[in-house]
């Protein structure tokens, strides 16, 4: 039925490199959608965190316990029956499908500005354990959705507010988030 709510709660992963606003942008949607907001840096293992904060980028095998927390925390929202935000980077397609092992119905929201924009954040941010020169690495094992996957990327660099809309949006058109789109 057109407009009809999805027969089980959903799970929106808010995902993008270090400084793109997934935690901004995450906490505000999960609000607006009286949803559950979970900080996916704070499931990372002490291991992730100590080397991160030493400059060194993580590894695939580094990212799979992270991943597992992640998918636990998406299956624990979906077995109480509440909806649920999450920021994580899932920067690969890999990643994005260990996520949609936990739910397939799982949605992505790619938060994608400009690397001179993320840069600039980068250096205003305090007591955040991503150094600023692992931006690069990041960028650089980013796999931006296929057309397959069900994900909207907001490459502007609009407001928290404007964002947030334009993902409620998404998530209300009457077919569904079913392939991806973009917001410029």
């Amino acid at each position: 039925m057109a407009g009809s709510k999805p027969a089980k709660p959903r799970v929106i992963v808010i995902m993008g490199v270090s400084a793109s606003g997934k935690t901004s942008v995450g906490q505000a949607l999960a609000e607006r959608l009286d949803c559950t907001f979970e900080e996916g840096d704070d499931l990372h293992p002490a291991g992730n965190i100590a080397k991160m904060k030493a400059g060194h980028p993580l590894d695939d095998a580094d990212r799979v316990p992270w991943l597992d927390a992640v998918a636990r925390w998406i299956e624990r929202q979906l077995a109480t029956g509440q909806c649920g935000v999450i920021s994580c980077s899932a920067l690969k397609r890999s990643y994005r499908d260990r996520l949609r092992e936990a739910d397939a119905d799982i949605g992505f929201i790619l938060m994608d500005p400009d690397p001179e924009t993320l840069r600039r954040r980068l250096t205003k941010r305090v007591d955040h354990f991503m150094p600023p020169a692992l931006l690069a690495s990041q960028l650089a094992t980013l796999e931006r959705p296929g057309p397959d996957e069900r994900a909207l990327r907001l490459s502007s660099d609009e407001g928290i507010a404007d964002n947030v809309a334009v993902i409620v949006r998404w998530l209300s058109r009457d077919d569904g988030p079913d392939r991806t789109a973009a917001a410029d």
